[in-house]
């Protein structure tokens, strides 16, 4: 098997981390009878509170933590010096150290003095419903309220208030947890009356009201509310080679970005190594690792990025899974990132599955996304430069414009290859969809924004390399690109989106269309174009008239997919475990009257190989592809019938 280690310009990723030496160890065990903070964190003697241990260590020391559930934010004290010298907070057994923004409550009284009905809530449903009070203890408070505090409060210049609903950016931050199932926010007392699985927050934030699935009674569940911001987050910025492995990290309620701040946070560090960890029901950002905000002072010499992600589960954070500002050299591999979004605060446009601002030199391999909601599955904000995004799966986008995102970027090659796209179902209203009648909309080529859903969308982005994925069932295009006039400062040009290629792609019944390209100053070759049911599926927007093509005069008018093919076959893709199967279709290629003048492939097994692209040397599931030509797609062999197991992650 190969790894995928090259860039988009064909050089090494630069790999950094070394075997640590260390010169210390320390033990954490909350459970543990002697356990104190006031002990040496030696074995025999542990410290109760991780903070201890961070406050004991120095570079080289490897603290080791016992099962248990955490109650605190740890705040890192000091960083490593090095690769080989770092500070590395371990889970003993990884998975069963638990560390929780929030606190178990069990002082509960019935919910009294407010009405239950009105503003279109119904009195017969709502009378009998069981509504329950908890008023907050300020010691559990001190210092941070996130009840206090609605979601948006630092940087809200770019929210478009016109276009979105700002009940969520107005919600309160805190959180409040039943049995680890989180209870829905409302903005009004009186929802609570018709709505179970429910929670309210007094003006003050003193005082918290909620409705159990069912009516139950709290007192028969395990109610959790949060009181914390973060849960790993050094106090200090710019604490550097720190290593956090096999933590899971609940229950953060920090506000939406920017600022950044993550359940899991390197706080402007750089060389960090985040693994092996599960970050749980963040309120907005699971964890960051860049310079946090752009409001602060940039010092240009100063390191940012450098960190390593891998093998985390990062599932339901609410606006954010992953993110960096200036953060170049970041590995992201083998991690699995479902849930993203719940928040719909996706015009507050910091939302996504990952999304890091100005990447450079960034590789994103072996990664799954899935059921991110009104989120993109990557999102990479502007100046990104030699970015790899390989043998990833993008699943079920929901609500979701586009699965990755590049914007605004004009310089450099930035490249995706040997991954899997299935089904991107797009954000849009579908009231604002013309209709229109008889054949008047047969000819309408351009339909704004009312439609969308992309595997891939550049906007101002310019060489942009789509090489060997196979993109399915998008409700929208395989890949769409629009220029950008000017982006971001005075004195800067605008992207073109000029010079992308789109090189070897399996392309599966797409609903717009399988590409739609600004311009012709593009490049396409060696797509396979299967089941594109619509006529017109290869697209060129500008200049005036639009043109809607096939295959034919897609390659006769302008000279693309000379090696390109049309074919008629089935691609199923298992989301949930993560297997495809090619095979035979019986339904018949449309035409009229049954005829049809295309010269379809049938048989997977008779798609011709075509030229490779001289940096992917592999296929998504890791055989090495050094011959001249590959197949169209992800993989460097197809059988018919044959069920393929497509989990990339190496765990």
């Amino acid at each position: 098997m190969r790894e995928a280690k090259t860039l988009a310009d064909g050089k090494e990723f630069a790999f950094w981390e070394r075997e640590v030496s260390f010169t210390k160890e320390l033990y954490v065990d909350a459970n543990a009878e002697n356990a104190s903070d006031a002990n040496d964190g030696s074995k025999a003697s542990p410290f109760k509170t991780i903070n201890a241990a961070a406050k004991a260590a120095t570079p080289g020391t490897h603290i080791l933590i016992a099962p248990g559930e955490y109650r605190e934010c740890v705040r890192p004290q000091t960083g490593g010096d090095g690769p080989d010298s770092m500070i590395v907070y371990e889970a003993v057994e990884p998975g069963k150290v638990v560390i929780k923004a929030s606190e178990e409550v069990t002082d509960f009284s019935e919910s009294t003095d407010w009405r239950r009905w009105g503003y279109g809530a119904d009195l017969n449903a709502a009378k009998d419903a069981k509504i329950y009070a908890h008023k907050l203890d300020p010691e559990m408070f001190k210092g941070y309220n996130p009840f206090c505090a609605v979601n948006i409060l630092h940087d809200r210049l770019f929210i478009e208030y016109e276009k979105t609903d700002m009940t969520p950016y107005l919600n309160r931050r805190g959180m409040v947890f039943c049995d680890g199932v989180m209870l829905k926010q409302v903005p009004l007392y009186n929802n609570m009356g018709t709505e179970d699985g429910t929670y309210w927050v007094e003006a003050n934030g003193q005082t918290v009201h909620f409705r159990l699935k069912n009516d139950e009674d709290p007192k028969d569940h395990r109610i959790e509310i949060t009181c914390r911001e973060q849960c790993f987050a050094p106090d200090i910025p710019f604490l550097s080679y720190i290593k956090v492995k096999g933590l899971v990290c609940a229950h953060a309620a920090m506000g939406a970005p920017v600022p950044q701040r993550g359940s899991i946070s390197a706080y402007r560090g750089h060389h960090w190594v985040i693994e092996d960890c599960t970050v749980d029901w963040a309120n907005a950002v699971a964890i960051d690792v860049g310079n946090e905000c752009w409001h602060h002072n940039i010092d240009k010499d100063r390191i940012t990025g450098y960190s390593v992600i891998r093998r985390c589960h990062i599932k339901d954070a609410g606006v954010c899974g992953i993110a960096g500002l200036f953060a170049t050299n970041m590995l992201i591999e083998d991690n699995l990132i479902e849930g993203t979004g719940w928040q719909k605060m996706e015009l507050s446009w910091e939302a996504g599955a990952i999304k890091l601002h100005n990447s450079v030199d960034g590789l994103f391999r072996r990664n799954i996304f899935k059921n991110t909601f009104r989120a993109d599955h990557i999102w990479l904000d502007c100046g990104n430069v030699n970015n790899r995004i390989t043998q990833n799966l993008f699943l079920d986008g929901i609500e979701q414009r586009e699965a990755i995102f590049i914007e605004c970027t004009r310089e450099g090659i930035n490249l995706i290859d040997n991954n899997i796209f299935w089904n991107i179902e797009g954000r849009f209203d579908p009231k604002k969809r013309p209709v229109e009648p008889g054949s008047t909309g047969w000819y309408k080529m351009v339909e704004g924004d009312v439609i969308n859903g992309y595997a891939v969308y550049g906007e101002g982005t310019d060489r942009m390399h789509v090489v060997n994925n196979l993109i399915g069932k998008c409700r929208g295009y395989g890949y769409y690109a629009k220029p950008v006039a000017f982006r971001i400062s005075p004195g800067m040009r605008g992207g073109t989106s000029r010079d992308a290629v789109i090189k070897n792609n399996l392309i599966y019944d797409c609903g717009e269309g399988a590409i739609a390209f600004p311009t012709e100053k593009n490049t396409s070759d060696g797509n396979a174009y299967v089941k594109q049911f619509n006529g017109g599926y290869l697209r060129i927007m500008y200049p005036a008239p639009e043109v809607c093509l096939d295959l034919k005069s897609w390659r006769e008018f302008y000279g693309f997919d000379k090696n390109g093919v049309d074919a008629w076959f089935d691609i199923e893709v298992d989301t949930d475990k993560y297997t495809v199967r090619f095979s035979d279709t019986t339904v018949t290629p449309p035409g009229f009257g049954g005829e049809t003048d295309k010269d379809y492939i049938y048989d997977v097994e008779k798609l011709k190989k075509v030229s490779r692209e001289d940096v992917v040397c592999e296929d998504i599931l890791g055989n090495e592809v050094l011959s001249d030509t590959v197949l169209p797609g992800p993989f460097a062999e197809i059988k018919k019938d044959t069920v393929y197991s497509i989990d990339p992650r190496k765990v």
